[in-house]
This record gives structure tokens, sequence and C-alpha cells, in this order.
């Protein structure tokens, strides 16, 4: 499966040149105008990398990735940022905000896929031992995001992915719907509390074929919880 990688650029040109680049390299490419759009594929997405301008409407590209790096569900995604700027203070705040790597533009694609390779690479090489979380059946490895029920495996989107690895993480715990926005999509994403309904139902749809979707249970006045008990 091609890896995601995220472009955040506001110029145009710059964004087609590198998107073309990044196909041609077998990268499945999403990309953004501003840190809004950005951080709106990245509650839909799995992504593997960020590659972030520096200078985008609104939000600052050094902003957005000091926000990332603070979100316990994105801080795990390695980041380049990409800048005019070339002055030593300015790649140090950039590092310091927790940037992976720093790109000055003019760039070539093939430094630009130079660094990219080299980054994920260190990423990798960094994972420990796969995460399993294992209950009656259903089996979440975290590391390799694959999920699987009485060994069939379970096609999740990403919000719906990281619902189920919350409430397996805290078996038996009532969470109420304010708790799960939190911890789920991140405080700094605003969204209705009806939101988490939504989703606990596609949740259990998908759980459904494999008779896993009781597991997620509702309790009534708190809120839910993963409980194997009845």
């Amino acid at each position: 499966m091609a890896q995601k990688v995220l472009l955040i650029e506001d110029e145009a040109a710059i964004r087609e040149m590198l998107q073309f680049a990044l196909r041609q390299a077998d990268y499945d490419v999403f990309q953004s105008e501003t840190a809004q759009e950005a951080t709106d594929i990245l509650t839909k997405e799995a992504i593997d990398l960020i590659l972030l301008d520096w200078m985008l409407p609104g939000i600052s590209g050094v902003e957005l990735c000091k926000r990332l790096k603070k979100d316990s569900h994105y801080k795990k995604i390695p980041i380049i940022m990409l800048t005019a700027r070339a002055e030593e203070d300015d790649k140090i705040q950039g590092l310091n905000a927790g940037a992976d790597d720093y790109l000055t533009k003019p760039f070539s694609p093939r430094e630009l896929m130079a660094r990219i390779n080299a980054v994920l690479r260190r990423v990798s090489s960094n994972k420990v031992e796969d995460k399993i979380l294992e209950y009656d059946g259903l089996v979440l490895n975290d590391n390799s995001h694959r999920i699987t029920a009485n060994q069939k495996t379970v096609e999740l989107g990403p919000t719906e992915y990281r619902l189920l690895q919350f409430l397996m993480s805290h078996p038996d715990r009532v969470y109420s719907r304010a708790q799960l926005l939190d911890n789920v999509w991140g405080s700094n994403v605003y969204v209705e509390e009806r939101t988490v309904d939504v989703h606990v139902r596609r949740l259990r749809k998908s759980l459904e074929e494999t008779s896993h979707d009781h597991l997620i249970q509702t309790v009534r006045g708190a809120g839910y919880r993963f409980s194997i008990e009845q």
C-alpha cells in the first residue's frame, strides 16, 4: 500500500510540481492550502508524512507544526518544513517547533525524495515492538494499524480506528461524549457531541459481521465504554 503524504502549500505552482514528483515516486498525495484544510484531512486519513510550507495564510506552518506535535494523535507523524527562509535562526526555529527536517527553497525533486526517504527510514527504525490489544477475538495492532476479528480483517476509517483504539486501551471505563471528543478528536477540534454517536454507530456496524459490536456499549446518561462483560 502506498504511503500517504500530506502536502500543505499555498502556492499552486509549487503544489502541482511537488504533487507530480511525489506521485512519480508512488506516494499517495493529499494537498491543502491552509492549516484548517490540513486538519480536516488529518481527521479523515492516516497520513504517514507531512510536507509543510512555512508561510501559510492564517496560521503559519511553524505554529501548525507546534500544534500537531503537541497533539497525541498526530505527534508521531514526521514533518518536513519547506521554506524560502535560509537563515540559521529560521532553521533552528523550525526544528525547535518539532519539524523532523528542514528543506530550503529552491530545491530539486531528487533532494526532496531523498529527505523523505531518510525521514521515513528513521521513523521506521525507531518503532518498537507492535503494541497489540486483544479482547474476545478482536485484535488491534497499533503499529501496523490493522484490525482483525476472528482472524478476519476489519476495515475502519481513521476516526473509527482511533475511537476503537482509545476504548480498547481503557476497557470497562465509561467516557462521556465530551471526554471522547477531547481524547479521540483532540481538544483543538470543534465538533458537536452528537458526532460521537455517528462514529460509534459506524464502528458498531463494522464489527457486526463477526458479532463484536456488543463490545462497544452505551451507558445510559453517561456515555460509552468498551467491555467484554454484558
